[in-house]
Parts: C-alpha cells; sequence; structure tokens
C-alpha cells in the first residue's frame, strides 16, 4: 500500500465545515475544471490522470491509471465522533486485473477512498477486483504508519454504476485499532495498477463527513 504522507503531518482546517456536515470534495466549484489550491496530486508512479467530468446530473471526478499510481490528497480537521459518517459516491468502469491487495505483487485497486488520523493510523475503503467485499485487515507494512484497509465493493458485478457508500469512521476505527478515533487529518482518493501492469479507471462524487448517516 502506498505511504500516505498525509498521515504524518499536522494538517489545518481546509475544508467547508457546517454543523451537520464537512464537505471533502464537490467538484462543481473547480472552475475550469482545474484542480484547486487545497487539493495536490501525489504520483507514486507513472503518469496521473485526472479530469473533471460531469455524469448523472452532477459533476465528478474522473481518474484514470495505466500501469502508474497516483492519488489526490485534501487536508481536513474532522471530529470523527462529531460527523462520524463518511459518504461517497463512486463508480468503477475498469478494475486492474488480477488485482487484490492482500498481497504486495497485485497490490492494485481501480478506487480508494483513505482517512488518515492524527496518531498516524489510516483508514482505506476500497474497490477491490479479487478480495471480497467485506474484508478488513491490515494493509501496511511501512515502519510508524498503520493502514487499515476494507473492502466496500469488489469484482465487476457492479461496475458501470454509480454506488452510495457510507461508513461510521469512528466504529470503523475501534474494531481496526481497539481505541479511541483521535482526530481526522486528511484524506485522499487513490488510484493504482502499476503492480499488475495493467489499467484502471474510477470515478468518484461528493465525499463528505456527515453527522448522521444518509
Amino acid at each position: 500500500m502506498v505511504f500516505l504522507a498525509l498521515a504524518c503531518v499536522a494538517f489545518t482546517d481546509a475544508a467547508h465545515t457546517s454543523q451537520l456536515a464537512v464537505i471533502v470534495l464537490n467538484t462543481s466549484n473547480w472552475g475550469g475544471g482545474h484542480l484547486p489550491s487545497d487539493w495536490q496530486i501525489k504520483v507514486n508512479h507513472g503518469k496521473p490522470e485526472v479530469f473533471v467530468c460531469h455524469e448523472d446530473n452532477s459533476s465528478c471526478l474522473l481518474l484514470k491509471s495505466a500501469k502508474s499510481s497516483f492519488a489526490l490528497e485534501h487536508e481536513v480537521e474532522v471530529n470523527p465522533y462529531a460527523t462520524r459518517f463518511l459518504t461517497w459516491r463512486w463508480k468503477v468502469t475498469q478494475l486492474p486485473a488480477g488485482g487484490d491487495f492482500r498481497h504486495a505483487g497485485t497490490d492494485d485497486q481501480a478506487a480508494q477512498v483513505l482517512v488518515a488520523f492524527s496518531d498516524r493510523h489510516v483508514l482505506t475503503y476500497i474497490w477491490d477486483t479479487t478480495a471480497p467485499k467485506g474484508t478488513a485487515q491490515l494493509a501496511s507494512s511501512i515502519p510508524l504508519v498503520h493502514i487499515f484497509a476494507v473492502v466496500c465493493e469488489s469484482g465487476a458485478a457492479d461496475a458501470n454504476r454509480w454506488l452510495s457508500e457510507t461508513r461510521d469512521v469512528a466504529t470503523d476505527y475501534e474494531r481496526a485499532y481497539g481505541k479511541t478515533a483521535p482526530q481526522v487529518k486528511g484524506l485522499r482518493l487513490q488510484i493504482n495498477s502499476q503492480h499488475t501492469g495493467t489499467a484502471a479507471e474510477s470515478y468518484f462524487g461528493e465525499v463528505a463527513f456527515r453527522a448522521t448517516a444518509q
């Protein structure tokens, strides 16, 4: 699993905050389709391909990977108990053939949503090619950084369809690490296909932390 640099940095509040929600990704206000200054592209391998698109009557983000690995990162300050529900919409149109996060040589995913906490612990929610939906296990051997993966979707059965996800990050953190969740410090959207030498493609709609489940 690619190192999540934002997990090791103390971030300031950079997202739009209200009493009920922290909206992290909303590409409808990305003027001219350009990446705004509060989002950064982190490239691990190859060439990133990022596009703003419009589908299903709403704005979205399109990520394409050709034997590459990259991510978009956003700094955010969130109390995981006040706005504990992470909600997002995503669609996968191409899975990396043979991808399986459980093995280093095939650790490619069409789509990941990573949440970084102040203690260098990370939750990653993934759409995996092979690992069964519901699989949840540690997925990092990087010193001083702990990454726990949860497979939210698996395989191509729901490919080419927009799906909505809701995760209780406080509960997921407690189950993964056996302690109270600290402050959320950042969020990352990631795609990679470099290990399998294949290609992947995915879309993201709005991503938000909310006080209530949708």
